[in-house]
């Protein structure tokens, strides 16, 4: 088994990450840093900070310079951080040691491994955002589609009162819904620029620190928090805790797609399903398992991050590290959940034929609430219930209906047994959910 599925080139077409992958590699996070190097020393020209002359060759250098990841390998298992290795080989490769001096000035290694890796968060999120977009546009079309279509209702796996595949597709959708609409609110709790310097004080960076901040913060377009936050980790958390409600999300409708496929049942086709290599007859619902698991995952890592919260004093290694070790496995199997979300959603479709089979099995018992509210307009409710409840129980091989007919036969019971007729609010709910999603 690799160390990791993600980038596993036997297991990748089974946890895809699409091009979330591209953000979480050495390259990526190197050219990131460069690009914070470079843009603090445009700030720090245009605020007379360093020479203006050398703050363009050092920008212009960050775009176009090449720094080998394992180059800095070395330095990295040294310092404990790839930033020194980082600051020494971009001054080398420079070759003009006059500008090269103001390399980093001013700031500490975190400040540019955080900032680098916000730009890289936020091009996460963006994925993010696009992917429950596809993914709400297609449920949208399920539940507007399928608004009427009636099916069982299940509560712990046993039926429970008719509703609607639209109004289940819609129940799929509506927290993925509402965590998206918390995207702008999110983004702006998160992609902070960090720039205090070395103990968080941002002293080597004099009085106008605060602007220095603000101005690199426009610069790369990420939010200026307005104060240090090496040791803060609330953003990151915030996140974390998106994520986290995210995956459950995702998994629950991977969890009910498995229950929907099996055997004897078989509510809903998924558009690809797996086979098994000894039973010909088996359509595996592989990707929602693949869901599920990467849920599993997702809130387990996201249970590791929530305790690297706790940051020891000004700057806290460990920690640190810790957040290294499990924040890009979890952005990964939220994209892989994603990748597989909007596949999903886009060949997902309803099976009528087993979910009026389905409403039809159990001698009726499905609709015994529905007869107890009507036997409850001409008797006390207690006492309808425990009518209903009796004949229930007497049933044998006789269908619920046949036996209240014979027990009352001057009580209207005929919609009592339509499931069309006792959605309630489902076909409600779905188009509520599918006009939401056009809006949106």
């Amino acid at each position: 088994m690799a160390a990791s599925v993600f980038g596993s080139e036997l297991y990748n077409r089974l946890f895809p990450v699409g091009e979330v992958g591209k953000l979480f590699t050495d390259t990526a996070e190197v050219r990131a840093m460069l690009l914070v190097e470079g843009a603090l020393a445009k700030v720090q020209g245009q605020m007379g900070i360093i020479p203006e002359e050398s703050a363009a060759f050092i920008h212009r250098s960050a775009m176009e310079l090449q720094v080998d990841p394992g180059g800095l390998a070395a330095a990295t298992g040294q310092n404990g951080v790839p930033v020194p290795g980082l600051v020494a080989a971009f001054r080398k490769l420079m070759e003009a040691p006059e500008h090269a001096q103001y390399v980093h000035f001013g700031a500490t290694s975190q400040d540019i491994s955080e900032t680098a890796q916000m730009l890289r968060l936020r091009q996460f999120i963006t994925h993010m955002d696009k992917a429950l977009s596809a993914i709400l546009t297609d449920l949208g079309r399920l539940a507007e589609t399928h608004a009427d279509l009636p099916m069982a209702a299940r509560t712990y796996g046993q039926h429970a009162t008719p509703t609607s595949f639209g109004a289940v597709a819609a129940a799929w959708g509506q927290p993925l819904l509402t965590l998206r609409n918390e995207l702008p609110e999110l983004r702006k709790q998160v992609l902070f620029v960090s720039l205090s310097g070395a103990a968080g004080t941002a002293g080597a960076l004099g009085p106008n620190a605060p602007e220095v901040r603000a101005e690199l913060a426009k610069a790369l377009n990420l939010q200026d928090p307005g104060r240090t936050w090496h040791a803060d980790r609330s953003g990151v958390l915030a996140l974390c805790g998106w994520m986290a409600r995210l995956a459950a999300a995702l998994g629950k409708w991977g969890e009910d797609l498995i229950l929907m496929t099996q055997t004897g049942i078989g509510e809903v086709t998924l558009g690809a399903s797996g086979a098994s290599s000894t039973m010909p007859q088996k359509q595996n619902p592989v990707a929602p398992s693949a869901m599920v698991a990467l849920a599993r995952q997702a809130i387990g890592l996201n249970a590791i991050l929530q305790g690297a919260g706790l940051h020891r004093q000004e700057r806290d290694g460990a920690a640190w590290f810790t957040e290294w070790l499990t924040l890009p496995q979890y952005c990964l199997a939220l994209a892989s959940q994603l990748e597989h979300g909007k596949a999903l959603a886009a060949g997902l479709q309803p099976n009528p034929q087993a979910m009026a089979a389905a409403l039809a099995a159990g001698q009726g018992l499905i609709h015994a609430e529905a007869l107890s509210f009507r036997l409850a307009e001409t008797m006390p409710r207690p006492e309808a219930q425990a009518a209903v409840k009796a004949l229930c129980q007497s049933l044998g091989q006789t269908h619920l209906a046949e036996a209240t007919a014979a027990a009352y036969p001057d009580l209207e019971i005929a919609d009592i047994f339509d499931p069309a007729q006792q959605l309630g609010q489902a076909p409600a709910e779905a188009r509520a959910f599918a006009a939401a999603t056009a809006a949106d």
